[in-house]
């Protein structure tokens, strides 16, 4: 089986094709970072412009380096929602137009189930057998992004149950926001990683939100400390005299990465799950991929953490489920479905 995959929900430009449902051919990712820089974040109307002028130029690359053409596809694979609008409109709307030229089956994809599939891709050389790798359901799944955090129990192909989400921003929003107040610049994940990198996490014990006995998540009060702490309306956290930037910023990493992980913990024990995922672009955060894999240890789990370009976003992992569902026999065989309604697309 041989699939495309193409993901606009954000400011990438992503093709991919994917064989035998994990096995990655080709994965192109067009990034639109230097564009946004400026703003401070991302402005839909230049991406989905950017997008409109990119997406057959990275769907042609994708095919020429995964060595095949048209005919050789069994499917197309879209992400349909979440995401801007605009930038969903493009990509549904060129999968439609060239699934419909070369009669080709459709598949929608949840840019969240994407990410959950992340776990599963594999390219030439890697096996099925060792450490960090998840290979069956049902696994409990920790994903973190720019504009969602949930904890979701993946019992099968399109069977999920949300334990619990953000009620506020999203972990990868905090670190932007967080990342702005700082003068680190955007994007604001990658920015404090680094700052954190020769800080001292112990140096300013910001505050924890927990939720209990809920499973869900909040940061808004967490990144409103850090700017009250800037702003020296706040003291009573420091640990230590005269806090760098560095010890700012590891000291903000530290409380998000215990907060995910505390909820993550509560939800392994209360699934008593054997299998435990972490997914998404803020899985690429060292601090949480060491304190996770130290926990994964602790309790014995079988876990999966993908690869650094695997957790940013990318259209190997919406290939990936589409080629899981198409499995299933669950690809959409009429363009005009609900899946692919434009007044829902942004949901």
């Amino acid at each position: 089986m041989l699939v495309l995959g193409i993901e606009t929900s954000c400011d990438e430009t992503s093709a991919a094709v994917v064989q035998d449902k994990v096995w990655v051919r080709s994965n192109i990712v067009l990034t639109q970072t230097k564009l946004h820089e400026p703003f401070g974040g991302i402005v839909p109307e230049i991406a989905s412009r950017k997008q409109m002028e990119f997406i057959a130029p990275v769907v042609q690359q994708a095919l020429r380096e995964a060595k095949v053409n048209w005919k050789d596809l069994d499917a197309i694979a879209v992400t349909n929602r979440p995401g801007l609008i605009g930038s969903l409109l493009v990509g549904v709307s060129f999968a439609k137009a060239v699934a419909l030229a070369h009669n080709l089956p459709l598949v929608p994809i949840n840019h969240l189930e994407g990410h959950i599939f992340s776990v599963f891709l594999r390219e030439e050389g890697e096996t099925k057998e060792g450490k960090g790798q998840v290979w069956e359901f049902p696994f409990l799944c920790l994903l973190v992004s720019g504009g969602h955090t949930e904890l979701i129990w993946v019992r099968g192909v399109g069977d999920y149950e949300v334990l619990g989400r953000t009620r506020d921003d999203a972990a990868g929003e905090a670190f932007d926001k967080v990342a702005r107040a700082l003068g680190l610049g955007f994007p604001g994940g990658p920015a404090i990683d680094k700052a954190a990198e020769k800080g001292d996490p112990n140096t300013i014990a910001f505050p924890r939100a927990d939720l209990t006995p809920t499973f869900d998540f909040s940061f808004a009060g967490l990144k409103t400390a850090v700017v009250r702490y800037l702003k020296g309306l706040e003291e009573r956290w420091k640990r230590k005299p005269n806090p760098t930037l560095a010890d700012i910023a590891a000291s903000f990493q530290e409380a998000v990465v215990d907060m995910l992980l505390f909820n993550l913990e509560r939800a392994a024990t209360l699934t008593d799950a054997e299998r435990v995922v972490v997914v998404g672009g803020v899985a690429a955060n060292r601090r949480l991929r060491q304190k996770f894999l130290a926990m994964a240890e602790q309790y014995r789990w079988q876990f999966a953490l993908p690869p650094l370009k695997w957790c940013t976003d990318n259209a190997a992992m919406i290939a990936c489920a589409a080629s899981f569902r198409l499995e299933r026999g669950l690809a959409c065989k009429d363009l005009l479905c609900d899946a692919f309604a434009i007044a829902e697309v942004g949901n």
